[in-house]
């Protein structure tokens, strides 16, 4: 028993090592060349093992990636609930990584070259499969696909604009089983010098083709027609005073100041991020308003929207909606958008008319309506419309290309990241919008409460990055820009969507059928 004890342990250790290497391709570590080395690592894991151990390793593997992670959830400011949601969240998606390894198990990586190459290439379409459904499963959580891990490669992410990030993934994944092919040939024929080139040699190729193409496709911009500048207010008001209903006046009040001092530069637009305003009652109206027709300027915020119900009896038979409002010069509202995608547990909570005890573990008392479609915010006078995403919005791939329309000049994603302190969560947000901007060929402007606001040009690049008097990223302050406006073909992406994707969920159902009836059918 102790052979075997101690060959198990040896397998789950190499998972967790496996899932904490995945973790740091993220930021803050942010070193892209793990996240190539991770998923062979997994099967070395569980390689020989059968599908039920296999499973079991995969699962070690992914609960250890996303416990790293989503640390970040444990600083939420709140008691009991963070532990739980961070240790439940993780146990979740988990399964994802453990799904992944038991349809890979059994003669992992063996056979003829051919037989290997195939296997590599079926292993990426089932990642990129199941990064699809935990997209769309429950609401989804489309956080920290493999891909994203390689946001600072700006030409090799130009792919997006065709395949969308699961191109990227794809990828990442095929050539880290190929050098688990190569790995494992050197050990296998150790007298031949030149046995793993042929593992990786197709992915090398693909890679290089990739960068290739994307070089090109930055050297061929053409030169912005026009610009429009903007002002982004970077409140930084910690979440605990968010709740507090005595610090609303004090904090509005320092809003209102930091936009006066900004609004001297002639700005065209200027931008408050998500749970910037405490709440929009009549005062505020009037000083919103105010402050626009005094600077002529218009105008994004978020507040909350409380709609009368159709059938509403009474004052109080309202929805009530996370909100982004577009006001012009005048002080008029131009246009409101709906957050169509809210957070579980914190925007609503899932089952609660049939568990309604659930409701006591989670930060919230009530919640929200979802919003049905995008909307266009159309600024006439300047002849430019923009797309509002709110909160973590900017992360989900068919949500940003429904937004996109040809006429579309940039995306504006306005969040609240304060619920997370000082921590890489900013970081792993901005990470992932960034394949927005890319896979739709439009700039997407981020008004962040604490951080990261920047801009992010239509290749991907972060251009420019709030910083206060001492630097500091999560700092109070303005920043102000020019953001270069120019006429766009529409993406093969945000023409057509996840087609890459659904091939490879189409793939992956193929390979899933072919595992039940082989498991309900053994040849014996």
């Amino acid at each position: 028993m102790k052979p075997l004890f101690f060959k198990t342990g040896c397998r789950h250790f190499a998972a967790i090592a496996a899932g904490l290497l995945l973790a740091g391709a993220f930021p803050k570590f942010g070193v892209a060349g793990f996240a190539w080395v991770a998923p062979a690592l997994i099967l070395f894991a569980a390689r020989g093992q059968n599908s039920c151990d296999a499973f079991r390793v995969g699962y070690v593997a992914g609960i250890s990636f996303w416990l790293a992670s989503l640390y970040w959830l444990l600083l939420i400011p709140v008691s009991g609930f963070p532990i739980l949601g961070w240790i439940s969240l993780a146990a979740f998606l988990a399964l994802f990584t453990a799904a992944w390894v038991w349809l890979l198990a059994g003669k992992i990586g063996e056979g003829s070259w051919a037989r290997r190459n195939l296997w590599s290439l079926l292993g990426a379409a089932i990642w990129v499969a199941l990064e699809m459904i935990r997209t769309r499963i429950f609401g989804g959580f489309p956080w920290n696909f493999i891909g994203v891990s390689q946001f600072k490669l700006v030409p090799l992410i130009q792919i997006a604009s065709v395949t969308g990030v699961y191109g990227i993934s794809f990828l990442v994944v095929w050539a880290s089983l190929s050098f688990f092919s190569a790995a494992r040939m050197v050990f296998a024929k150790p007298d031949s010098r030149f046995a793993w080139q042929p593992e990786i040699f197709l992915p090398l190729l693909v890679v290089a083709g990739l960068f290739a193409f994307g070089e090109m496709k930055l050297n061929g911009q053409n030169p912005a027609a026009s610009t429009m500048r903007i002002t982004i207010i970077q409140p930084s008001v910690p979440q605990n005073l968010i709740w507090d209903e005595s610090q609303n006046t004090n904090r509005f009040q320092q809003l209102l100041l930091l936009s006066e001092n900004a609004l001297t530069n002639k700005t065209g637009l200027l931008v408050w991020p998500e749970a910037a305003v405490p709440e929009l009652s009549a005062n505020n109206y009037v000083a919103i308003t105010n402050l626009i027709r005094t600077h002529h300027v218009w105008m994004i915020f978020n507040a909350d929207d409380v709609v009368p119900r159709p059938d509403a009896t009474n004052e109080y038979d309202n929805d009530d909606f996370n909100a982004a409002f577009l006001f012009d010069p005048d002080g008029n509202c131009a246009a409101i958008y709906h957050k169509q995608k809210l957070v579980a547990f914190g925007e609503y909570i899932p089952l609660v008319r049939w568990l309604p005890f659930v409701k006591w573990f989670t930060p919230i008392t009530g919640g929200y309506e979802t919003g049905n479609s995008p909307v266009q915010f159309e600024m006439n006078d300047l002849k430019i419309k923009t797309a509002p995403l709110i909160c973590f919005e900017d992360t989900f791939p068919q949500l940003a290309r429904k937004s996109v329309r040809d006429d579309t000049d940039f995306l504006v994603n306005l969040t609240n990241d304060g619920w997370f302190g000082r921590s890489a969560q900013q970081w792993e947000h901005m990470a992932n919008a960034i394949f927005r901007a890319v896979e739709n060929g439009v700039p997407l402007v981020r008004a962040c409460n604490n951080g990261v606001t920047c801009w992010i040009d239509a290749n991907g690049r972060v251009r420019e990055m709030f910083k206060n008097g001492t630097g500091d990223v999560y700092g109070v302050g303005a920043m102000t820009f020019e953001l270069p406006l120019q006429s766009h073909a529409q993406t093969f992406y945000n023409r057509h969507g996840d087609w890459f994707g659904w091939g490879c969920v189409g793939v992956a159902s193929l390979i899933f059928i072919r595992k039940i009836i082989k498991k309900k059918n053994p040849i014996t």
